[in-house]
């Protein structure tokens, strides 16, 4: 696997793994990549499926917490900020919403290539952040 989607529940319910999967393979299949969706019911899982990420091959991540990130800043003993630091490949965070960033405040190694955020449209969010990751994994 090349890119890893790590995606937490969003409010209205966008993107489940098949659609975003359709949506953009025909992208990967061009570019020579391949991709890989998981979508998270919680926090715990959400920080497990980013320890794994190396173990699974992911040369680069999507991170897109949605209503996990809320939870993550209120929960830093979830480890979510330890499992980024640790992460091997560069990662795109991906929102929908201002307020759904997960904030490091010390700037370690942890920190995302790139937080986009498209308020209202995570479809758009996904395709710059695939974008970026697609440049990243050519150059």
């Amino acid at each position: 696997m090349t890119i890893l989607i790590v995606q937490g529940p969003h409010t209205a319910g966008h993107f489940a793994g098949g659609d975003l999967s359709a949506r953009f393979d025909s992208l990967m299949r061009a570019a020579g990549q391949d991709m890989s969706v998981c979508t998270c019911g919680g926090l715990r899982e959400l920080v497990a499926r980013v320890r794994e990420a190396k173990a699974e091959g992911a040369e680069f991540m999507l991170l897109a917490p949605g209503n996990l990130a809320e939870e993550a800043r209120a929960h830093p003993e979830a480890g979510l900020d330890e499992a980024l630091e640790a992460l091997a490949s560069p990662y795109v965070e991906v929102h929908d919403d201002s307020g759904a960033v997960v904030e490091r405040a010390d700037g370690r190694h942890g920190a995302p290539l790139a937080t986009i955020v498209i308020n209202g449209d995570l479809a758009t969010s996904y395709r710059i952040a695939l974008g970026i990751a697609l440049r990243q994994l050519a150059a």
